[in-house]
């Protein structure tokens, strides 16, 4: 067995009983590297109280244990975070990939409670096939890793599946704010400079060997608070200065998604002499440049923050753990404009 949680590597049924060993008596940290989906991996140390502490608030919120399907890798903490909550639970998880298709795993539950967790990619698949009604079984669904398109969870809303918007990292032991609003235990406030900050029990140790510092962890995020819920406007990187103008590069995005003969989209930045960083939106599909120019003009947006090239993909790249690969979106943008 090629198995570890130091750091998390292996497959789920290699991993499970090392974790729940380590869940039901405790021990040293574990380690999970992060994807590096925009830029090195790190190495971050989790102790067992930070990791217990979030799924048991996790499951407080959720309304009580039950059994989870397992479709995130392990290695990552989403993924991980799903085989803790069903060792709290005494509930072993449904492993997706025993099964041709996610309706057949929902029929292999036999827990009271349902739950699953997906990353928005999964979902948008999911919901393009003939697949996705049989979500609507499930308690909850959990969707976190990166932003969930308003428009993705309204169509998942007609089918009556209840989704459930997670925001954390593996700094935060996973998800520590669902829906905007933080779990118990869980603390947020804006920075000075617009970004999120959290606290609370579930906060890492620090990344390798060197410990954190301070009672609240700084996001890479930007957001704001309003009546008590957080709303995330984007990374602190994803602003970028266009012929200097700052472009909000996420607005960008949601601004687009609903052109027609948009499949999949994603707005990013590569450097240009002209403009200093060119807006460049990276498009499964069919619409054209001047579409997509006018889409942002039509949601109220300065026609500055348009996009100024378009390249075509066949399908927008992914990490392993099915969140966006970033640098590999921004290596095709400059290729390709």
């Amino acid at each position: 067995m090629n198995a570890s949680l130091r750091p998390v590597s292996g497959t789920t049924r290699e991993i499970y009983p090392l974790l729940a060993e380590w869940v039901r008596d405790g021990g040293d940290s574990i380690v999970v590297r992060t994807s590096g989906s925009t830029g090195t991996p790190k190495d971050v140390t989790l102790s067992h109280a930070a990791v217990v502490a979030s799924a048991r608030a996790s499951l407080e919120r959720l309304g009580g244990p039950g059994q989870w399907i397992s479709a995130l890798p392990p290695t990552a903490v989403g993924g991980l975070q799903v085989l803790v909550r069903s060792i709290l639970a005494g509930q072993e998880p449904v492993i997706a990939e025993d099964h041709a298709s996610i309706p057949l795993a929902i029929e292999a539950m036999t827990g009271g409670r349902r739950y699953a967790s997906f990353v928005p990619t999964q979902l948008f698949r999911l919901l393009a096939s003939d697949e996705a009604a049989a979500l609507a079984g499930l308690d909850a669904v959990l969707l976190g890793g990166a932003a969930a398109p308003a428009d993705l969870v309204r169509r998942a809303d007609t089918l009556g599946i209840r989704i459930v918007r997670t925001y954390g990292m593996s700094e935060t032991a996973g998800g520590c704010v669902y829906d905007g609003v933080p779990l118990e235990g869980a603390r947020m406030r804006i920075s000075s400079d617009g970004r999120v900050e959290l606290a609370g029990p579930m906060l890492f140790d620090g990344y390798g060997d060197a410990r954190r510092v301070g009672e609240w962890f700084t996001t890479a995020d930007l957001g704001e608070i309003t009546d008590g819920r957080l709303r995330i406007i984007g990374r602190a990187d994803e602003i970028v200065v266009s012929g200097g103008v700052n472009v909000p590069l996420p607005a960008v995005t949601e601004a687009v998604r609903g052109v027609s003969g948009v499949v999949d989209v994603v707005v990013t930045g590569v450097p240009d002499d002209e403009w200093g960083t060119k807006v460049v939106a990276v498009v499964v599909g069919s619409a054209g440049l001047q579409e997509l120019r006018d889409a942002v003009e039509a949601a109220g947006h300065p026609r500055s923050w348009a996009p100024r090239e378009r390249v075509i993909v066949e399908a927008l790249p992914l990490l392993p753990g099915g969140k966006l690969d970033r640098l590999a979106v921004k290596e095709i943008a400059a290729r390709g404009a």
